[in-house]
């Protein structure tokens, strides 16, 4: 290994131009391929395609209708939508909504299709209609009629008659032709015109489509705003650190050069950018400085020494090579075991940031140094260099390693049991704060109306017709009276409830006719009839399959997060096997697969961290030829994770889908701390022939400053990311900070102490 790194120092120096032009030329051909990276904002991008909550939904959709929503909330000011105005607003709206591109379908209280007998007839029509027109008496008749109706009443009316929604289904087309940006953009038109027309109602806005439109404002977002505000943070660091503008131009040559390569490897391969993998060029940016830092620490080390640029250059690499490989290619596996997610956008983060950093290896060890080669750097020569801060540290620990020690293991174990308060949930709708006005709007849902969160049953029969038979009816309609008695379920839509209501109208509107019909043939008849008379865009195949098998039954909560859909859906489960086994099946839904993704997402990423750890601790051991430094490399390396997940259990407990892939994601990034500290302790005991102490001393006078400083920068640019406001990149940031918080802490105090605790007792 000393002859490969002595003949690379040796190749840096000597032909240090071509490998400027030929990086620079390297550099600019992976970034071409950036041209070709394309941004997906779909909501079930988490989802792989052999996800079997995906799979089940699809083939509901395939059954029934396979939709996005839009959905305008409208809340007079007077608190009462019941007036000329408020109901004039809401036909306005409801015709108007038809325009809005790839509509199929207006659901709202004016074309509410209301029944009733006239004679022997059944009347069908809209509960509203020339809502300007209407007098004070038909006004009290339509508020009596639609604060009387299940399908209305916490669906698109709240109780008190205060709060009204519009929802518009918005069909996706299967020849490409959807445009999102184009929907959303026509709805938020819309929502302004409502606005300026009708100043004393307030306007909500959302639903599916603006969900996905906010996954696509997430990233730009995070890009416009907080990556000017790293970079800033790490170009101050790194003048800081290192004093030069040159050793500083060629480290931001560096991380850049590396993000370009990243992204545009990314592009030439066909990887799609998502909110999750779009925080790459963050995530590479923070970690490109961390090798660049350390040869360059080094060669101004060595200069201050005396030693010539050049030669400094040879012993920078001689020294660092293999640390940094050590350490690049051990991040690169971290974020590797990431494809193990089952969430495909947490996969494409890893694989294009573990293009980065080994991009940012290639960099920082051939490129870097053969500019700095070429550049009048200066450096002032102080051959009793030493940093009096990590000197102090390292004297304070070589004479309390014992009680440092058994502190460091306490601080282990105590917040590594917060493990314990940690359950898993996610709150989908949480993911974006309230900057975002759909967070706004879908919160003032929750409050007022069903919410956002569903669980779809589709009920079989199993014979065609079935849907007709009485004890079919029955049984669903216990079914949903079982939900309406849940404390968390804020509606059900039912076919049953739509059967009682023409059995009434049939039976000359009489109160005590609002049951299931008792004949198979009769509840046909009636089905039929009602059918007929529905206006376009408002028929039932969005509840009643083709040949009538089946019907789908909808329960809507508000926002109760993913831990209290999946227990919601396993009683209702739990209840049909028990009450109706032969319409037992699974509940649908995206609230269901969010619901499972974060359980599933923790399995197999458990499965990742596994083999990242085992493989990790494979190169350590080989790289250092010490099957005992390899081994005692895997607690300071370990326990950063667990002491995290401790503290988040502590002070979150709710850990969802972007904290399920940390423990693979910074297995790789604490390693570098771990290993640059081992490797200066290991050269100092057996290439100067040190004493254990000494040993201590050298490597926090030759590495404590790099250590420091990369620690800052990671500590900075994951900092930064907590700040996001989708919650998926700011856990992910907060997370990855705490960890490496706690990495540098027993790098510096519980390394060394189980180091010397280690040779003491040898």
């Amino acid at each position: 290994m000393q002859k490969i790194e002595n003949w690379i120092g040796d190749m840096v120096v000597r032909y240090r131009w071509f490998l400027i032009f030929a990086f620079i030329s390297f550099a600019i051909l992976s970034a071409s391929g950036m041209r070709f990276l394309v941004f997906s904002n779909d909501s079930r991008m988490f989802f792989s395609k052999e996800n079997p909550q995906l799979q089940a939904l699809e083939a509901l959709e395939r059954t029934y209708t396979k939709v996005e929503n839009v959905l305008y909330i409208i809340a007079p000011k007077s608190g009462n939508i019941f007036e000329r105005e408020t109901l004039a607003a809401i036909e306005f709206l409801t015709q108007e909504a038809w325009k809005l591109p790839f509509s199929s379908r207006i659901d709202s209280l004016s074309n509410y299709q209301h029944t009733k007998a006239s004679e022997d007839d059944l009347v069908v029509a809209d509960l509203i209609e020339d809502a300007g027109d209407l007098s004070d008496e038909e006004i009290a008749e339509i508020k009596e009629i639609a604060l009387d109706q299940p399908l209305l009443v916490n669906s698109l009316i709240d109780k008190k008659g205060s709060v009204t929604a519009i929802n518009i289904n918005i069909i996706k087309p299967d020849d490409g032709s959807y445009n999102i940006d184009k929907v959303n953009a026509a709805a938020l038109q819309l929502e302004q015109v409502m606005k300026d027309k009708y100043p004393s109602l307030d306007i909500y806005l959302t639903g599916g489509v603006m969900i996905d439109a906010a996954f696509g404002e997430a990233p730009a977002k995070d890009m416009r705003n907080l990556i000017p505000i790293m970079f800033t943070l790490l170009l101050f660091l790194i003048v800081i650190s290192l004093r030069s503008i040159l050793a500083t131009t060629g480290t931001l040559l560096v991380i850049i050069f590396s993000t370009m390569t990243g992204l545009g490897l990314a592009g030439w391969l066909g990887i799609l950018l998502t909110p999750a993998s779009a925080n790459a060029p963050v995530i590479i940016l923070t970690l490109a400085v961390a090798d660049s830092i350390h040869i360059l620490v080094t060669i101004f080390h060595q200069m201050r020494k005396g030693t010539s640029k050049n030669k400094a250059i040879r012993e920078s690499i001689r020294i660092n090579l293999q640390p940094v490989l050590i350490t690049s290619v051990s991040t690169a596996i971290g974020f590797l075991t990431m494809n193990f997610s089952d969430a495909p956008p947490f996969r494409d983060l890893g694989n294009i940031v573990a293009m980065g950093v080994m991009a940012a290896l290639i960099y920082s060890v051939f490129f870097m140094p053969a500019l700095m080669a070429v550049l009048p750097i200066r450096v002032q020569q102080n051959e009793g260099e030493q940093h009096k801060i990590l000197a102090a540290i390292a004297e304070f620990v070589i004479k309390y390693r014992s009680p440092i020690f058994w502190s460091m293991i306490t601080m282990i174990v105590l917040t590594s049991s917060g493990i314990s308060k940690i359950y898993l949930n996610d709150e989908f709708i949480k993911y974006f704060d309230h900057s975002y006005p759909f967070r706004i709007a879908s919160d003032f849902s929750a409050e007022h109306l069903a919410g956002l969160e569903i669980i779809d049953w589709d009920l079989n029969s199993g014979e065609e017709g079935g849907i007709n038979e009485p004890k079919y009816l029955q049984a669903v309609d216990d079914f949903a009276n079982w939900f309406r008695e849940q404390p968390e379920v804020r509606h059900v839509y039912t076919i049953t409830d739509i059967m009682k209501r023409l059995n009434q109208n049939m039976h000359g509107d009489d109160p005590s006719w609002y049951r299931l019909p008792e004949e198979r043939d009769l509840a046909a008849q009636y089905l039929l009839l009602y059918e007929m008379n529905l206006p376009f865009g408002l028929d039932l195949n969005n509840r009643i399959n083709i040949d009538k098998s089946s019907t789908r039954m909808t329960v809507s909560t508000p926002n109760i997060g993913t831990a209290g859909v999946l227990d919601l859906e396993q009683r209702g489960r739990e209840w049909l096997q028990l009450h109706s086994p032969k319409l037992t099946t699974y509940g649908s839904g995206l609230s269901i697969i969010f619901s499972y993704i974060s359980k599933r997402n923790i399995r197999s990423m458990l499965k990742g961290s596994i083999i990242a750890l085992v493989l990790i601790s494979l190169i350590m051991i080989l790289a250092l030829r010490d099957l005992k430094l390899g081994l005692l490399s895997l607690a300071p390396n370990l326990s950063p994770a667990f002491m995290a997940f401790g503290v988040w259990g502590i002070f979150v407990g709710q850990v969802g889908l972007a904290v399920s892939v940390m423990i693979a994601m910074t297995l790789g990034i604490v390693v570098d701390d771990t290993v640059h500290f081992l490797a200066k302790y290991q050269r100092g005991r057996k290439e100067h022939g040190m004493n254990p102490e000494d040993s201590v001393r050298y490597a926090f006078n030759t590495v404590g400053t790099a250590i420091w400083v990369t620690t800052i920068a990671l500590v900075g640019g994951f900092g930064v990311l907590s700040f996001s406001g989708f919650q998926i990149n700011s856990h992910m940031g907060a997370m990855t900070t705490i960890t490496i918080v706690f990495a540098i802490i027993l790098d510096f105090f519980f390394l060394p102490t189980l180091l010397l605790k280690l040779e003491n007792n040898k």
